[in-house]
């Protein structure tokens, strides 16, 4: 990884196409004038080189350079695989 590169960890939620998988990242933030805690979520398209993440896996994802009209992120490495039923 380089100096300031953006990670986040997140769930897989897609797998379908050829490389590449969504993540959704959630972060929870708290309302100004409620304080209230509210939970805020996000889609990243994400370059998966060997087709190795599966739906509900967690993973490491890294900021890089732009690989396509969407994908602005790379694979890291995957924290923890889905559970198998």
């Amino acid at each position: 990884m380089h100096g300031n590169q953006k990670t986040r960890v997140g769930i897989v939620v897609s797998n379908r196409m050829d490389k590449t998988a969504v993540v959704t990242v959630d972060r929870r933030v708290q309302h100004a004038k409620y304080k209230k805690f509210l939970t805020r979520r996000e889609r990243y398209k994400v370059h998966d080189e060997r087709n190795q993440c599966e739906i509900g896996d967690r993973v490491l994802i890294a900021e890089c350079r732009p690989l396509s009209r969407d994908k602005r992120w790379r694979l890291s490495q995957v924290l923890d695989k889905a559970a198998k039923l």
